[in-house]
């Protein structure tokens, strides 16, 4: 059972019990999240002070190790609330994912406090030199979401030996993840967006900063997964997180329109010679039609996440590899679940007519925030490709990270 959105049972983790009584303070501070393009720091103390930060530390070092259908809730709840801090969220909570993939005393040295935000730049846009002990890293690291809070940044390298890349015998890129204190790197002020403004995912700029090799990492790496756990099992897991971000969004949407229908009075149109009767926006079949199908859109989507995520998890709790099958319904959930997304905003949009345009009115914010979601590499049309080979017993076709 998988429960209403925005909503949890006494038995639920204080993570989400605490989250979901942080939304009046969320959007108290809606307008000066627009404004100033990033999470104003007393938001990002509550959200320190609930834990969610902290989501998928291990429990062997007092974290709590939230399964992802909590972790899930919890997203979907901060972002009914607003979605720029719940996509934040989302990335700064990797610090608990990528630790999995380093000698775990120096995971624990490097986060003795487990609340502090992680920055990700994993698209290898820059080059790591190969140098004693470790790397020399340069370059521009785009859409580092929730930089000016976080503490740690993993970038995404393409290995290089005096000035050359190095490849496989394939040719494949040699690629690092390589983590670095924010305060090595200089942020650039390039986040000017639609959608998503609050999450100031600016630009990183890293010149020649030495990063040891025990803090780094491959994808690559046969023996990546260095932690003991099924939530650090698979080590893709961390991807499923961004579609609860745009089922909030989404049900936020879908509120506004059932709460507007349900106060405001219908424009009146003459039905023949005669006006019609005065009524309000409920009242109006094609609101009504609107809100039933955005709400069934909308809860087959969150059904399929929950499902999909759900038949992964137990697998994993078993101690068992994913089906190839599995695997593939996990690549397309951001492409399917925030598309879906997009529909139903639009649908909401369309139907609340001319006052969602507004700039400050949430209709028009669910929509910009939506549709820059709608972009992210996780959610290129691609995933189908990827999908579809993986079911048809094809050569598999993948990022490269």
């Amino acid at each position: 059972m998988t429960y209403a959105a925005g909503q949890a049972e006494p038995t639920d983790s204080p993570i989400l019990r605490a989250a979901i009584a942080l939304a009046p303070k969320i959007r108290a501070a809606g307008e000066e999240i627009e404004r100033v393009r990033r999470i104003p720091m007393s938001i990002v103390e509550v959200l320190r002070h609930a834990g969610v930060f902290g989501m998928p530390m291990p429990r062997g070092e007092a974290g709590p190790e939230l399964d992802p259908l909590t972790q899930f809730r919890v997203l979907e709840a901060l972002a009914m609330a607003d979605g720029s801090v719940a996509w934040c969220v989302m990335i700064n909570c990797d610090g608990g994912y990528v630790t999995a993939f380093l000698d775990q005393e120096v995971a624990r040295s490097m986060y003795p406090d487990l609340q502090v935000g992680t920055a990700a730049t994993a698209t290898p846009t820059g080059q790591a030199q190969l140098a004693p002990g470790g790397y020399r890293v340069s370059g521009r690291f785009p859409f580092a979401s929730g930089c000016q809070h976080s503490e740690w940044v993993w970038l995404g390298c393409v290995v290089t030996a005096d000035g050359t890349p190095r490849a496989d015998g394939n040719g494949v890129p040699e690629t690092r993840q390589c983590l670095v204190k924010l305060s090595q790197c200089e942020i650039l002020d390039t986040w000017y967006t639609t959608g998503l403004r609050g999450t100031g995912s600016n630009d990183l700029l890293v010149k020649d900063v030495f990063v040891p090799a025990e803090h780094t990492f491959s994808f690559h790496d046969k023996h990546l997964i260095k932690r003991a756990g099924q939530l650090y099992a698979f080590p893709f897991m961390f991807i499923a997180k961004s579609s609860p971000v745009a089922l909030g969004i989404a049900r936020h949407a879908l509120d506004v329109l059932i709460e507007a229908a349900t106060n405001k009075t219908a424009r009146r149109y003459t039905l023949g010679e005669y006006p019609e009767p005065a009524k309000m926006m409920r009242d109006d079949v094609f609101i009504q039609e609107a809100v039933g199908r955005a709400d069934t859109m909308l809860t087959s989507a969150r059904a399929h996440l929950f499902e999909v995520v759900g038949d992964f998890w137990a697998t994993l709790v078993e101690d068992k590899e994913p089906a190839p099958a599995q695997v593939a319904r996990f690549m397309t959930l951001h492409t399917y679940v925030v598309g879906v997304c997009v529909d139903v905003v639009q649908l909401v949009f369309k139907a609340a007519g001319g006052t969602a345009v507004y700039q400050k009115g949430p209709l028009d914010r669910c929509l910009r925030d939506v549709l820059t979601m709608n972009q992210h590499v996780v959610g290129t049309l691609r995933t189908y490709e990827m999908a579809g080979r993986l079911l048809l017993g094809m050569q598999p076709l993948r990022w490269l990270f």
